[in-house]
């Protein structure tokens, strides 16, 4: 079975008839007769219903269709995939990344690979996690950074370095050296970001699993879209929140905030995440080793090392 003989076959089921394929594929008439009779002799099974106007498939032609376009498709990413490596003289980088990005030190990525790569279109998007690995999974870009845990059930994820998740208070008195716990967690009045993915997103969801393991529940009293709007509100006396650490470093962490650790610590696990069986373009592994690169720098003395699976 071959990719000619598969390709043959996939476009005279598209278009209806061994003449049209043979007009796109750009070859004789006889040419893909001969291809479609190979392929049907090789699996001893009639493909297409042969003498109505438009070629119909058998049962056996209905069961090949799907691997044959999945064939053709793997072949081509593959060539592409090869074609590549030649050069960073065009084509498009797609990456996911952080929608906090510039608290990680990812804010000039675009700036970098541009100046280096000026003739590479970019495509760069910065969304909640979950959505990031639902569009890697889906295909809609290559790759990304997201913060675990995702689905990930055809992901490849390869973590990069944990930040630690920290409670924050505008009431000195509300922190204490010891920690919170999840339990004084869940009766604080809380304004919790991400409003739209909720506990779908991953630091989220691992105060609900703690939350559930103590047998009790987080339930925020305002919930809204940005970290920095959250903050404003605790800065202003209207409830308490979270954020990583990284973000303390920020212009964005308002003075005067008072800080606390978990009592056991909570860390967001920065990863990057690609589709398993997908090739990168080389493109885009060249913008993820820049974002790695920025990652490894905001990593600083107190995150925690690397780690490579």
């Amino acid at each position: 079975m071959t990719l000619n003989q598969l390709r043959a076959f996939v476009t005279a089921e598209r278009l209806g008839s061994f003449t049209a394929a043979a007009s796109e594929l750009d070859i004789a008439q006889a040419s893909v007769s001969e291809l479609i009779r190979r392929l049907e002799e090789e699996l001893d099974a009639v493909l297409f219903v042969r003498g109505s106007r438009r070629l119909s498939l058998t049962t056996a032609g209905t069961e090949l269709l799907p691997y044959a376009r999945e064939s053709i498709a793997a072949a081509e990413e593959g060539a592409r995939a090869v074609t590549s490596l030649g050069s960073l003289g065009g084509g498009t980088a797609t990456f996911g990344v952080l929608r906090n990005a510039d608290f990680y030190l990812l804010g000039n990525l675009v700036q970098t690979f541009h100046r280096k790569y000026p003739a590479v279109r970019v495509r760069l998007v910065g969304q909640n996690s979950a959505e990031t690995a639902a569009a890697i999974s889906a295909g809609e870009i290559e790759a990304g950074l997201v913060v675990l845990p995702v689905d990930e059930d055809d992901l490849i994820i390869t973590p990069l370095m944990q930040d630690e998740v920290l409670y924050v208070s505008a009431d000195p008195n509300s922190v204490a050296a010891a920690g919170i716990t999840i339990e004084q967690f869940a009766q604080r009045r809380l304004v919790l970001y991400d409003a739209h993915f909720g506990w779908k997103d991953p630091t989220r969801r691992q105060l609900a699993d703690r939350a559930q393991l103590a047998g009790v529940r987080v339930e925020p009293l305002i919930e809204i879209e940005h970290v920095e709007a959250a903050l404003k509100l605790v800065a202003a006396g209207v409830g308490d929140t979270i954020v990583g650490s990284a973000l303390l470093r920020s212009p964005a962490f308002p003075a005067g905030l008072h800080t606390a650790s978990f009592a056991e610590p909570l860390f967001d696990t920065i990863a990057f995440a690609r589709k398993r069986g997908r090739p990168l373009s080389r493109a885009t592994r060249e913008l993820a080793r820049l974002a790695e690169d920025a990652i490894s720098e905001a990593r600083g003395p107190d995150a925690r090392p690397r780690r490579q699976t």
